[in-house]
């Protein structure tokens, strides 16, 4: 499932995460990518040992615990901690398909169910830098306004465009849903999506109270928890 979802950081988060990384020292991209990832990457990031990387991902983190729309469309059981990246002058990143096994920290293992890339630039600021997205229905170009969200499965085949003038700041993460099976994930979001707007709507009662059981007991039948 391919969902955008808006304004998941506040203007102000934005002006300060941004203030804090536009003085930051990057390192090369490739530092965290295998051999084959390291051929068509071509950007920075914040270093996985840097004190702002890990300061800034708590940021990010307590954001997407505002957010019911993520939760909702991710269902989240572990995440790999947010990290930050920059392209400029030509960066890009080709096609390529994210690792199915991420470490953790404390040693434990993530599978990446889904990528999640929250822009921190706003598109005037750069030119080039879309997200192009490759899956059964044709290819996606995803160039958000700082602050939104792009969620989508991580076996999807993508790349991002060269940036041609100006920079392209990120940060992107990993999640481990408790639904293995976007499938699946994307029917209990479209459920949970239709009971939200029912309560909206004054629905009938006897209705929602049903399709909320049978959410649940859907949730319960395919979660991993």
């Amino acid at each position: 499932m391919l969902l955008h979802i808006p304004n998941v950081l506040a203007p102000e988060e934005v002006a300060q995460i941004r203030q804090r990384l536009d003085a930051a020292a990057w390192t090369d991209g490739r530092e965290t990518v295998g051999s084959q990832g390291a051929q068509v990457k071509h950007n920075e990031q914040l270093s996985d040992a840097s004190p702002l990387k890990a300061a800034l991902a708590s940021v990010v983190l307590a954001a997407l615990k505002r957010s019911p729309l993520f939760f909702s469309a991710a269902l989240p059981l572990k995440y790999l901690p947010p990290r930050f990246n920059r392209y400029s002058g030509g960066g890009t990143y080709g096609f390529h398909v994210d690792g199915a096994v991420m470490s953790l920290a404390n040693g434990e293992q993530l599978r990446s169910d889904i990528s999640c890339t929250l822009f921190l630039s706003d598109p005037d600021e750069y030119d080039g830098g879309e997200l192009i997205i490759s899956d059964t229905y044709g290819e996606h170009e995803v160039k958000l306004p700082a602050g939104d969200l792009i969620v989508y499965p991580s076996s999807s085949l993508h790349k991002v465009n060269p940036v041609t003038r100006g920079a392209r700041v990120a940060s992107f993460f990993w999640v481990q849903s408790m639904i293995r099976d976007d499938v699946q994930r994307r029917l209990l979001w479209e459920m949970d999506t239709s009971i939200e707007r029912l309560r909206q709507t004054d629905g009938d009662a006897d209705a929602m109270l049903q399709l909320t059981g049978v959410y649940h007991n859907l949730l319960r039948r395919w979660s991993e928890v």
